[in-house]
């Protein structure tokens, strides 16, 4: 009696056991199914080979591999560039991600990086807890930076200034309240420019001797002569020379084409304006007589075509007929 009851017990206890194991092994189950969710396991578009448990085991090709920590897991994940503090490193077999140096917040390599976690300063690519001599902390950027002079707003390095305060010209590096010589200021970049002087080519030949567009009828002209500009200067260049000449000319008089009839006639209206001023009637007889000149002619015009229109009808009317030709019978 007592083994049977000793048995019993014993069964009780290995189901219980059993069960237990059951729900413990279905709740592991669900916490790598959760897992898996969290690193996207399989499902990730970048893995080639994966597990439920582990995430990715091997990624695709240009894909890296990182590890993140879930816990006391770590779930592999495959992408396309590694997240801040690592950086990516290359090789035939597989592509991984490693951590940044503990000073380092991001960078490009393991001796390189590019920006300095909180109580350092970046001094190329090395994150320092003091900058270097000639150097000041720019805690904004956390970076060393150079201690640029005192006309300087922005520098590389201890006597090179990229830009000056307000009102100072930078050239070369360095900041002048009055550009040097053969230097002028330009107030759009704030900088000193090469100042530029005009040039001017050769002068052109003479023109022909000439007076109020004429080149006949005068003894006394002028003449010219130009050049072109070549380079036109800066507002503080050499401005340009002269670029036209004139100089006075002398011309053998002679008349021009037509003059003599124009002189004929300015001499024929002084003329009758002397004659009107001699003799005041003057002017409406001559007036009389154009129109008497005007008359004749009109009648004489009229009398050429009446005689011209009476030997036309004379000459239809003195037409032989030409008699009509019988037939023969």
């Amino acid at each position: 009696m007592q083994l049977q009851l000793i048995s019993f017990v014993l069964i009780i206890l290995h189901c219980m056991d059993y069960t237990g194991c059951q729900q413990h092994s279905s709740s592991r189950h669900r916490q790598h199914k959760q897992i898996s969710g969290v690193s996207s396991g399989c499902q990730q578009g970048g893995c080639l080979t994966c597990s439920d448990y582990n995430g990715c085991l091997s990624c695709k090709p240009r894909f890296f591999m990182h590890l993140e920590r879930i816990g006391m897991k770590q779930i592999g994940v495959c992408m396309t560039s590694c997240p801040p503090g690592f950086y990516g490193t290359r090789s035939p077999e597989r592509n991984t991600c490693t951590k940044c140096r503990s000073d380092c917040e991001s960078c490009f390599h393991k001796t390189f990086c590019t920006h300095c976690r909180a109580g350092f300063y970046l001094h190329q690519g090395k994150c320092q807890e003091n900058c270097p001599e000639g150097m000041v902390r720019n805690d904004a950027q956390r970076e060393c930076v150079y201690r640029c002079p005192a006309e300087c707003e922005v520098c590389v390095s201890s006597d090179t200034c990229t830009r000056c305060r307000p009102g100072l010209y930078q050239l070369s590096g360095r900041c002048h309240h009055v550009c040097p010589e053969d230097y002028e200021p330009n107030d759009k970049l704030m900088e000193c420019t090469p100042q530029v002087h005009c040039e001017v080519g050769e002068w052109s030949e003479w023109s022909p001797c000439s007076r109020s567009g004429r080149t006949c009828g005068f003894k006394r002209g002028q003449e010219t002569r130009t050049r072109q500009v070549l380079q036109y200067p800066s507002p503080f260049g050499n401005p340009c020379p002269e670029i036209s000449e004139i100089n006075e000319c002398l011309l053998k008089r002679r008349k021009c084409p037509g003059e003599r009839r124009k002189n004929e006639r300015k001499e024929r209206r002084n003329r009758n304006n002397r004659k009107d001023k001699e003799n005041p009637g003057g002017r409406r007889e001559r007036k009389i007589e154009r129109e008497r000149e005007r008359e004749t002619g009109e009648r004489e015009d009229s009398d050429i075509r009446n005689k011209t229109e009476h030997r036309r009808r004379r000459g239809h009317e003195t037409d032989p007929v030409t008699p009509a030709v019988g037939l023969v019978q």
